[in-house]
């Protein structure tokens, strides 16, 4: 049986995203992203480092680099107002 979120978290478990870049595998010069998201234990990381394991052994895309950030308390969201956006490609 799976456990709940909440059972997770009341055993020491945070939410981590990470977001990897990878190049693609025709065009090794293209970087492309994938979001990943798991309880975790910080600061060991576990899941996330099998991840990266799995990710280097079974897909052709190799990885160029890792940003994960990793948050232990469930708390209430924040919100700023955004006047605008800018996106460079």
């Amino acid at each position: 049986m799976q456990e709940s979120e909440t059972e997770l978290m009341l055993k020491g478990y945070g939410l981590t995203t990470a977001e990897f870049f990878y190049h693609m595998p025709d065009y090794a010069h293209v970087l492309n992203t994938f979001i990943w998201q798991e309880y975790d234990l910080a600061p060991d990381h576990p899941k996330l480092f099998e991840f990266i394991e799995f990710w280097h052994d079974e897909i052709e895309g190799s990885l160029h680099s890792v940003r994960f950030t990793h948050r232990k308390m469930i708390s209430a969201g924040e919100w700023r107002n955004m006047v605008g956006e800018f996106r460079y490609h």
